[in-house]
C-alpha cells in the first residue's frame, strides 16, 4: 500500500472520486484527505504528519518547511507538482485604523504570521523586502503556532508567540497586531469584518502586474516524498507526476459546466483570468518553475529559515529533474 495524502481541492477531486487513471504501478495507492488549517475526511496537520513524523509515503507538504527539512538532511524528496498556489498582495491584511495605506507603513509595525515558516508568509516577508523595499527585521513578528519544522530562528528577527488563547484575526480586529499576513480569509463573526481590509485596494491589478513582471503564480505547496519508499518503488516519482497530470486534465474540464460551482459568475472569473494571464498559471516540472522556486530559496535563506542556498534540481528526486 501506498499512501497519498491530499488536500480537497477542485483538482484533487479526481482522486477521491477515482476519475483519475492509475497505472499497474500505483494500483495500490490509497489517497487520504488531510487537511491543514482544519480538519477533513482523514484529519489535519498534514504538514506534520509527513514532514515530522513521516506518516504517509507522499503527501501536499509546505513548500518551505519542505525547503527546510531538505536543508537539515531529513529523508525526503519531492516532484515537481505544486498544487497550492497564492499571492501574498491579496493575503496581506491591515487593521482598518491602523493608517497603513502602502507597503512601506509596515515598517517598525507589529505583524502576525501562522508560524515564521508558513510558505505564504515566506512569500510575504520575501515580496515586502525585494518588491517593495521594507526591511525586515525592523518589524516586530508575532507567531501563532510553532514552525513545522523547528529549527533556531534567527536571533536578528523580532519573533515571538502570541499568547495562549488569543488568535491572529481576533488581535487584528482589536488592534493588537497591525497586520496580518495569512494564508485564507480571516476567521471572524460578520460583524466584524469592518475591523479589517486587505492592505491593496485592488490585489488583481497588483498581482497582474506581479504575473506580467515575473512570469509566474507563487508556489505554496509541493508533494513530498519520502526518500526510502522512493527505493522500494523507484518509478513512484515519474508515475505520481504522471497521474498528478491526468487529475489536472480531468480537473480543466469542469467550468465546461457553468453551474459546476455554488459562485454564479465562476465562468466569467474563467474567462477574465485566460484574458489577463494568457496561458495557465498551473505549471508541473522543474525547468517551468525554476524562476519560482529559485526566488523563494533565496527568501528562505534571508529569512534565517536555511543556512546555506540549495540549487532548485536539489529539491527534487533525480528521475523527474530533467522536466
Amino acid at each position: 500500500m501506498i499512501s497519498l495524502a491530499l488536500d480537497r481541492y477542485d483538482r484533487h477531486l479526481p482522486f477521491f472520486d477515482g476519475t483519475v487513471l492509475l497505472p499497474a504501478a500505483l494500483q495500490n495507492l490509497r489517497v487520504h484527505q488531510v487537511g491543514q488549517h482544519g480538519a477533513l475526511r482523514d484529519g489535519a496537520h498534514r504538514h506534520e504528519r509527513m514532514l515530522r513524523d513521516g506518516e504517509f509515503d507522499a503527501a501536499e507538504t509546505s513548500l518551505a518547511s519542505y525547503i527546510v527539512a531538505r536543508s537539515c538532511g531529513r529523508p525526503f524528496t519531492a516532484i515537481p507538482v505544486f498544487p497550492r498556489r497564492l499571492f501574498s498582495q491579496g493575503q496581506i491584511f491591515v487593521h482598518a485604523r491602523s493608517g497603513i495605506e502602502t507597503p512601506a507603513d509596515l515598517a517598525g509595525r507589529t505583524v502576525g504570521l501562522q508560524s515564521f515558516q508558513t510558505t505564504l508568509a515566506v512569500l510575504a516577508k520575501g515580496d515586502l523586502a525585494t518588491e517593495y523595499g521594507v526591511w525586515l527585521k525592523d518589524i516586530k513578528w508575532r507567531v501563532g503556532s510553532a514552525d513545522t519544522v523547528e529549527i533556531d530562528n534567527n536571533p536578528d528577527f523580532d519573533i515571538a508567540p502570541i499568547l495562549p488563547g488569543q488568535k491572529l484575526p481576533d488581535m487584528l480586529c482589536s488592534g493588537e497586531i497591525d497586520a496580518l499576513f495569512y494564508s485564507r480569509l480571516p476567521e471572524v463573526p460578520t460583524d466584524r469584518t469592518g475591523e479589517f481590509r486587505r492592505l491593496f485596494d485592488d490585489p488583481k491589478a497588483v498581482e497582474t502586474d506581479f504575473v506580467a513582471r515575473n512570469g509566474y503564480w507563487p508556489i505554496m505547496h509541493l508533494i513530498a516524498v519520502k526518500s526510502d519508499t522512493m527505493e522500494t518503488y523507484p518509478t513512484l516519482a515519474t508515475d505520481l507526476m504522471n497521474v498528478f497530470a491526468d487529475a489536472e486534465r480531468i480537473a480543466g474540464t469542469y467550468l465546461a459546466d457553468p453551474n459546476w460551482t455554488r459562485l454564479p459568475w465562476a465562468k466569467y472569473a474563467a474567462e477574465e483570468e485566460t484574458a489577463a494571464f494568457g496561458k495557465s498559471l498551473w505549471t508541473s516540472g522543474v525547468y517551468a518553475n525554476a524562476a519560482n522556486l529559485t526566488r523563494f530559496i533565496g527568501y528562505a535563506l534571508d529569512q534565517g529559515l536555511i543556512d546555506a542556498p540549495l540549487l532548485v534540481d536539489e529539491l527534487f528526486h533525480p528521475s523527474v529533474r530533467n522536466t
